[in-house]
């Protein structure tokens, strides 16, 4: 078993990187405004985010898995971004994500990043095109804690040498189950709930609070 120093788990859109990879392949649909609508409403924890997550792709039926290599080369890092896992690593931490959004996107983002790590939900595909369906367990609030939780305790990581960030409702458990929960570029219930507020939006200014 690989062990570490301590454990970083980030959310990914609007927190690894600057977009909502949702409203990306919305775009694909012709659909982006009602997706958008959607999700700001779901980050700011006024419906449920499994069922808005549902809703939301529905939206996407139809577009084909084509789409997928539009939408990553759209895909923009958050400032700072490498330098944060760089420096994780020089201190002998791991880099993990844990995601709301979507494997077929992050797995191709997450290693370029330094990420080492990373859990989100998956899309369903049918003769090479969106179902409208989410294949599998969806990735909301209490999976996110509970990954963050079990990816410490794989590391041999203790629960005080986690950090969580994350800008958006669905990140609340796990910054509430880490050792230091930071919002980052946040929505004001999650600014209000974290340890730290990150103001600038840029994760290098993580670096200062690593162990």
């Amino acid at each position: 078993m690989t062990s570490a120093r301590f454990l970083v788990v980030l959310d990914a859109d609007s927190t690894l990187i600057r977009n909502e990879v949702i409203e990306l392949l919305a775009d694909e649909a012709g659909r982006r405004d009602e997706v958008q609508a959607a999700t700001e409403a779901a980050m700011r924890g006024e419906v449920d985010f499994a069922a808005s997550l549902r809703s939301r792709v529905a939206a996407l039926e139809g577009v084909p898995v084509s789409a997928f290599a539009r939408v990553r080369a759209r895909i923009e890092p958050t400032p700072g971004v490498q330098a944060l896992t760089a420096a994780v690593h020089e201190r002998g931490g791991v880099v993990g994500v844990v995601s709301g959004g979507f494997h077929e996107i992050l797995d191709h983002i997450a290693p370029e990043l330094g990420v080492d790590r990373w859990r989100a939900n998956r899309l369903d595909v049918v003769d090479g095109a969106l179902s409208g369906r989410v294949d599998g367990e969806i990735v909301d609030a209490a999976a996110k804690a509970s990954t963050l939780k079990e990816w410490a305790a794989e590391l041999g990581v203790a629960p005080h040498a986690t950090i969580a960030i994350g800008d958006g409702a669905n990140d609340l458990q796990m910054m509430s189950v880490a050792g230091l929960g930071l919002a980052f570029n946040a929505k004001p219930a999650v600014r209000a709930a974290a340890s730290l507020v990150i103001g600038p939006q840029d994760l290098a200014e993580v670096v200062a609070l690593l162990p």
